[in-house]
């Protein structure tokens, strides 16, 4: 007879971690992207991160083990994206140390590939790559913009239904601002605007509104 083997886990270095989002089919997903044993780039998806327990609440730049599913399965077709068999995530030790100007972490990230904005598309045209590292040869400004108050609609109804039919959802702020790297890059002098989703920062803000106006809190994010 034919035996069964048993997937063997991935081992990723989580580098990417995102305020969370509400979602229709996952209640609550944050995107989660990271690099492999083998220097290659994947996106776990979904993760529902907050109700996860907390053996396997993983921090950016901490070793993590799951076993992946197949490339495109789901609705998340981007090549990158494997479904975590969330039972399977494990953590690996402790994050990687900031010491000595963030030595250990640049040492992995330094090893990727480097592009441009527009060499990133170029290759997202070519073989529909959608993660990648971008350096920019010069970073202008960091800009606030107000964003909505609200959560969208069909988001909203979420976590009505949830409160209906399920276990209380775990409250989620809605940020009430954007915040955007402004920068250039070697291959054109034109800026470019990229928006900042770390985790990090929304926390950040959620705790500097405990003693300061939204406006202010928004600021001191940035310095």
């Amino acid at each position: 007879m034919p035996s069964i083997l048993t997937p063997l886990p991935t081992r990723v270095l989580i580098t990417v971690l995102t305020y969370p989002h509400p979602s229709v089919k996952s209640d609550e997903v944050v995107c989660t992207a990271g690099i492999t044993e083998e220097g290659k780039w994947v996106r776990l998806y979904p993760i529902d991160y907050r109700y996860r327990p907390k053996e396997q609440q993983f921090h950016k730049y901490q070793w993590i083990e799951v076993n992946l599913g197949p490339t495109g399965a789901g609705n998340d077709n981007r090549k990158e994206s494997r479904k975590p068999e969330l039972a399977t995530l494990g953590i690996l030790g402790q994050p990687l140390s900031t010491n000595d100007g963030w030595l250990a972490r640049r040492e992995i990230i330094d090893r990727m590939p480097h592009s441009t904005v527009f060499g990133l598309m170029d290759q997202h045209q070519a073989d529909k790559t959608s993660l990648g590292i971008i350096r920019p040869q010069k970073v202008l400004d960091l800009e606030i913009f107000p964003a909505g108050r609200e959560w969208k609609p069909e988001w909203a109804d979420l976590y009505s239904q949830m409160r209906l039919f399920g276990d209380p959802p775990k409250p989620l702020a809605k940020l009430p601002f954007t915040w955007k790297y402004v920068f250039e890059c070697a291959d054109n002098p034109k800026p470019h605007r990229a928006m900042i989703e770390d985790w990090e920062l929304g926390v950040l803000f959620l705790k500097l509104l405990e003693g300061h106006d939204e406006r202010t809190a928004a600021e001191k994010v940035l310095r």
